[in-house]
């Protein structure tokens, strides 16, 4: 864990990324050479960047939960914010009905050209875009700042977007930048499917416990971080700043917030806590009820 630590503060995430290509290097040669990769599965060696768990099944799960909890319709366009290298668009291919649209965009080029060469070419209804903004980790020579970032869509073009582990690494200027533009890229009554580390009665009673697996302790503007150095690496919101982030967009909250495992609590759906939210018209804000 110290040696990870002292990584994540030090070294460059482009290096990183050499060191994994080199180090996953001969099982990727042998999974092409005898034909064991499953198609539309990415090499070991840029699945890894996006997250732990499985590529196929943590997408499967994501995926499953869009539809239940989002409605995710078969005719429906989605946005995948902070797609990575397609873990969620890979599920949605069976899914999605010719009508269906997916667009995704990155900060990593990386793996926006896998997903380019070995989808879109494929299933042309999905795409994906390379968004060159800064980021300390995976984008340092990004020319734009996330605050800044216009989602290169147009007003009201999709019906659900999905945010898998981005404000969860996201500073407070950013996230109300990305709340606003989530907002006008959605049609009235398009839902938004988020996930964040929120920080409540419980879940600070759990930290100053120990039973938490994140220790929210440096104050980051009106968030907590669990590392002062890199305060990306996880950011905590408090539950009245994101629903008033989300109120301030005609974003309405859907009963009841999925609370995560990673505060300690028991029986939850995933590790994050995940956030559902439709929008409504100005008026039935204060009075939306699922």
């Amino acid at each position: 864990m110290i040696l990870k630590s002292i990584i994540r503060h030090y070294v460059p995430h482009s290096a990183i990324r050499a060191v994994r290509r080199v180090y996953y290097w001969p099982g990727d040669f042998l999974d092409g050479a005898l034909k064991k990769r499953p198609e539309l599965t990415p090499p070991r060696a840029l699945s890894r960047y996006v997250g732990e768990g499985d590529f196929k099944s943590v997408g499967e799960t994501y995926a499953k939960w869009i539809i239940e909890l989002a409605g995710l319709a078969k005719k429906d366009r989605i946005l995948d914010v902070g797609c990575g290298i397609g873990r969620m668009a890979v599920p949605l291919i069976s899914y999605l009905e010719t009508e269906g649209v997916y667009e995704g965009f990155d900060v990593v080029a990386e793996g926006i050209e896998w997903c380019d060469k070995n989808i879109t070419g494929k299933h042309p209804s999905f795409r994906f875009r390379v968004a060159d903004i800064y980021n300390k980790q995976y984008n340092p020579k990004g020319k734009v700042a996330s605050s800044e970032y216009r989602f290169p869509y147009d007003d009201g073009y999709f019906d659900v977007v999905f945010l898998g582990s981005v404000f969860t690494h996201m500073r407070p200027d950013d996230t109300v930048h990305y709340v606003h533009e989530i907002s006008r890229v959605l049609k009235n009554g398009g839902r938004c499917f988020a996930t964040f580390f929120i920080l409540n009665a419980e879940s600070l009673a759990s930290i100053e416990s120990g039973r938490s697996s994140l220790d929210f302790q440096h104050p980051l503007d009106a968030c907590l971080t669990i590392d002062k150095r890199t305060p990306e690496r996880a950011i905590g919101y408090h539950e009245g700043a994101v629903r008033e982030m989300f109120g301030k967009e005609r974003l309405a909250v859907i009963e009841p917030v999925r609370f995560g495992s990673w505060s300690g609590r028991g029986g939850c759906l995933g590790y994050q806590d995940i956030i559902i939210a439709k929008k409504t018209d100005t008026s039935d804000l204060l009075a939306f009820v699922p």
